[in-house]
């Protein structure tokens, strides 16, 4: 074997090395479930003790690769939209915190309309974590400045994190 045709060799073990089977997160009839983070800081727009429910598909990760629900109806059973030009783009190796094996990046449209009219779309956080669980965090918006300067409150804005684990059987809402 020439010395290109081994250090070719050894680059696709390593890529393959450091490729991660995440197909044990489809849920397959089943579901992740779990409440929002209760702290105020990370949270807005989304009461306390509201639940996310969230079925998934890896194998369609990029182009229908699931729903989730909220149990306030904000969202119900609404399909994670994929962002084509992600796949091609630095996003797609988006890495933070420990213990995060995977994070995707999709947009979801709300069942029932944010607080003001810019739209009801929001950005879905998925992270697929060591432990087998899921966090799901859901972005939209900013407060508005106000005419000081400052804060004009969270209007449409929505910050929430989940911490979801498995369940057995679909989203019940």
């Amino acid at each position: 074997m020439t010395r290109t045709h081994t250090n070719l060799a050894l680059a696709v073990f390593f890529a393959c090395a450091a490729c991660r089977d995440l197909s044990s997160f489809t849920t397959a009839g089943d579901s992740y479930e779990g409440l929002v983070v209760a702290g105020d800081f990370v949270r807005t727009g989304v009461d306390s003790g509201t639940k996310l429910c969230l079925a998934i598909d890896m194998d369609h990760l990029q182009d229908t690769p699931g729903v989730l629900s909220t149990d306030d109806g904000r969202f119900k059973a609404v399909a994670l939209r994929p962002i084509p030009q992600i796949w091609h783009d630095p996003l797609s190796t988006l890495a933070f915190g420990e213990g995060r094996l995977k994070n995707l990046l999709y947009v979801a449209s709300a069942s029932i309309p944010f607080a003001d009219s810019n739209g009801n779309d929001a950005f879905v956080v998925i992270s697929l974590m060591q432990s087998g669980n899921v966090e799901v965090r859901l972005l939209r918006g900013a407060p508005g400045v106000g005419v000081d300067g400052g804060s004009s409150g969270p209007g449409g804005n929505l910050f929430a994190v989940f911490a979801l684990s498995r369940k057995k059987g679909p989203c019940s809402y």
